[in-house]
């Protein structure tokens, strides 16, 4: 006998994963145009209309390659354009994606250093200066790091690891992962002196999947002269030779370029300020329902607790995917599963993009409903603890 179907739940279901992020109507409606021709003068205009609001984010001068592709394609492109075969790369392992980018790395031939950690913490730039310092043939050619970790809700101080890498007298460059911090947490490119920031569409900048990015310095510019990695889609230089001109080497993402001008036009008339606000004020209010629940915060140091993300373990003998189906199937919540060693131990809650306090309030409401139904040990009060959390920082 064929299985009845499930109940249709009404109501708006909500994603609140990390990323993808919901998308808002003015920019869906941006990119339900005709088709564009990526090679006539249209194009040409929305290329300079948009970039120089896209360096504003990076918070850089330099330019900003894209790719059609994710945060992944970002991580291959900023190590083929910079490295040969058998430099040496450290990496901090801060939680799962760290953990893949390093992986990326050994798949390239490169030699993976890596600097492990708890996946509660952040990046110690003490230990990374040590590192370099120890580092006296300058073998190392790149400091791979994480600025917000998505799997663990741990953000890094990127600031400090630049200071380490100039403290430590060494040349390496420094890649950095900001992907689910790029426009939603503070990020300064050209000021930290990063010299290779990925990014992908798909959280702060409220854009689908499907577009990469390389903001690149003029050191990692040098660098890529001399780089022999296999490389050809990756390639920067043929993408910044027909930028100039407003144009791209390969047919683009005509449609999400469309909604990128959208999107990065409601970032300005919001604020860069007042975004990073907007996410420190959830997140604080997120993890004061967390604490009224009597559940533990998976991050364990109070600097570090991610604007973007909250991670929340789960009580013994509770596993994640029991308890974000029960959100999904009885409520339309959707929630971050645990990833990597995290599996199975912690379920997330992604506070970022195009999101306010209904939002939040909205999908903290769902948490506790599941923790009651699903028979999770827990206090009751988090929405009320996170309301006035919201009521205070108004």
């Amino acid at each position: 006998m064929a299985q009845s179907p499930a109940p249709r739940l009404p109501g708006r279901h909500l994603v609140q994963v990390p990323g993808p992020t919901n998308v808002p109507e003015r920019v869906l409606r941006a990119m339900a145009a005709p088709t564009l021709d990526h090679r006539g003068p249209e194009f040409a205009t929305l290329f300079q209309e948009f970039m120089p609001l896209l360096q504003r984010v990076f918070s850089t001068s330099g330019p900003v390659v894209i790719f059609p592709g994710s945060g992944t394609g970002g991580w291959e492109a900023a190590l083929v354009n910079t490295l040969s075969p058998g430099d040496a790369v450290l990496t901090v392992e801060t939680g799962h994606f760290a953990s893949l980018w390093a992986k990326v790395a050994a798949q390239f031939g490169l030699d993976v250093q890596t600097i492990a950690t708890d996946w509660r913490s952040p990046v110690n730039p003490a230990l990374v200066r040590e590192r370099l310092s120890a580092d006296a043939a300058h073998a190392i050619k790149a400091v791979l790091v994480t600025h917000n970790e998505t799997s663990t809700g741990v953000t890094s101080d990127i600031a400090a690891v630049r200071e380490a890498i100039d403290a430590a007298g060494h040349p390496a460059l420094l890649f950095v992962d900001a992907v689910s911090s790029l426009a939603s947490i503070d990020y300064r490119h050209d000021e930290w002196r990063v010299d290779v920031t990925v990014a992908g569409s798909q959280k702060g900048l409220m854009l689908p999947p499907g577009l990469g990015f390389n903001a690149v310095s003029e050191k990692a510019l040098a660098a890529s002269t001399g780089a022999s990695l296999p490389r050809a889609f990756w390639e920067w230089k043929p993408v910044l030779d027909q930028n100039a001109s407003g144009f791209f080497p390969y047919t683009p993402a005509t449609n999400l370029l469309l909604g990128l001008r959208e999107a990065l036009g409601m970032l300005m008339e919001e604020g860069l300020e007042q975004i990073f606000s907007r996410h420190l004020r959830h997140s604080r209010a997120a993890r004061a329902a967390v604490e009224a629940w009597g559940l533990e915060l998976l991050c364990t140091a109070k600097e570090a607790y991610s604007p973007t993300v909250t991670a929340v373990l789960l009580p013994e003998g509770h596993t994640d995917a029991e308890f974000r189906k029960v959100a999904h199937d009885h409520f339309g919540l959707a929630l971050g599963a645990g990833m990597g060693q995290l599996a199975g131990k912690v379920f997330r809650i992604g506070h970022l993009g195009d999101f306010d306090d209904l939002s939040l309030i909205a999908a903290l409401a769902g948490v506790e409903l599941s923790l009651e139904r699903g028979g999770l040990p827990h206090h009751h009060g988090g929405v009320a603890a996170a309301l006035d959390e919201l009521r205070a920082s108004a």
